[in-house]
């Protein structure tokens, strides 16, 4: 078990409870099943029937501040994550593979078994305060959504936005959540003492095949309702239409629909990523899209034959219907690029430096990456993500 990046007792034992067996414990106390596996610096493992079907796994982290590899493209110099797994359970989500680093599934396991780091805020405000980060952009939500469902139980971003914000660290946060909203005040309040950026992933507006492909998301108006009220409360907010599925919400009827509500929202800007399917995360929607669209797999079998991504004539095509789309319902623009991505990083989305450019870490706000094999290790999002959850 790769654990040891969050353990800070290597001589207490604790179990890790993956199911559904005696021992799991409520909120009253630690627990775990009988014959689970020994992971030493385990807090406790957790159901709660507010949570039907969740098990929380709460650890004790070590360290909170994760550095991006030198020369990623990534327009930040660090991330923190609070949670590893996702309750959102979308079904394309590319950080599943990561869930087996910790000898879990990325299927099942990823949506139910979350593992919370209970101690984050606190000792993030210690690596801030000694000198960690040096004041370089932090990013949050480049791995699992840090403001899922679990955040409304356990309440942790307040504490790092203020440990950021009381550094004088630059922040941006990407979410699903409408949890966010909760925060709105403070983040107002942060962003007068530091640039903060806000980033929103909406990929669709059909209600129907959202609830099919992200169960566990608030819905796309729900979505649209918290771009407005961080716009009210005086946010600069960019929105992701991410990811496009080719056959599906790919059309330029969806496209130009999505568009033109998170305009009306009042988003500052948005972009459109074309679907990627990295291992863990492929099997995963395959399956879903075997048991959805069975008609679709032979045409998804032959666009993603070359690896996790699609077949670049795709994606040119599709930047070329997009591009039109956006400059009609003024979201065009972009605060950092990546040619292996798109335009990735929507105006609103980045924290924006005091004089007006993007804080963009070690990469500089023109850079871009031309394929895998230039970009290295770290040459996409899906790419940091994996760093980020290997990393303490």
């Amino acid at each position: 078990m790769r654990w040891q990046g969050q353990r800070v007792d290597a001589d207490r034992d604790a179990m890790l409870d993956l199911g559904g067996g005696a021992g799991a414990a409520g909120d009253d106390g630690p627990g775990g099943a009988a014959g689970g596996t020994s992971i030493p610096g385990l807090v406790r493992t957790v159901r709660t029937p507010d949570f039907a079907g969740i098990t929380f796994h709460e650890v004790l982290a070590k360290s909170a501040l994760n550095r991006v590899p030198a020369g990623s493209p990534m327009p930040f110099s660090w991330t923190v994550n609070p949670y590893r797994g996702c309750t959102h359970a979308c079904r394309y989500c590319f950080a599943r593979n990561t869930h087996t680093y910790l000898d879990l599934d990325a299927g099942s396991d990823f949506d139910s078994q979350i593992v919370v780091k209970v101690n984050v805020a606190e000792v993030l405000a210690r690596e801030l305060g000694s000198g960690r980060g040096r004041r370089d952009h932090v990013a949050l939500g480049t791995n699992t959504d840090p403001y899922q469902r679990a955040e409304g139980r356990y309440r942790l971003m307040p504490g790092i936005l203020r440990a950021l914000a009381g550094s004088g660290t630059p922040l941006s946060v990407l979410t699903k959540g409408t949890l966010l909203a909760r925060d709105l005040p403070l983040l107002a309040a942060v962003g007068r003492d530091v640039p903060v950026g806000l980033g929103v992933s909406i990929a669709l507006v059909d209600g129907d095949l959202q609830q099919r492909l992200e169960p566990g998301t608030p819905t796309p108006a729900a979505r649209l309702d918290l771009v407005r009220r961080a716009a009210d409360a005086g946010l600069s907010v960019g929105v992701m239409v991410a990811p496009v599925l080719p056959f599906l919400t790919d059309s330029d009827e969806a496209l130009d629909a999505t568009l033109s509500a998170i305009a009306a929202a009042g988003a500052a800007g948005a972009t459109v990523l074309a679907l990627h399917l990295r291992p863990g995360a492929r099997e995963w929607f395959l399956r879903w899209l075997a048991a959805e669209r069975p008609d679709l797999v032979p045409a998804y079998t032959q666009l993603y034959r070359r690896g996790s991504y699609a077949d670049r004539g795709y994606t040119r095509e599709l930047a070329d219907r997009v591009a039109p789309l956006r400059r009609r319902h003024g979201l065009a623009g972009a605060m950092h690029r990546d040619t292996l991505l798109g335009e990735s990083w929507p105006v609103g989305s980045l924290p924006a430096r005091r004089g007006g450019s993007a804080t963009t870490g070690r990469a500089a706000a023109g850079s871009v990456a031309t394929g895998p094999a230039a970009a290295g290790p770290a040459g996409s999002l899906g790419d940091q993500l994996e760093l980020d959850l290997r990393a303490p």
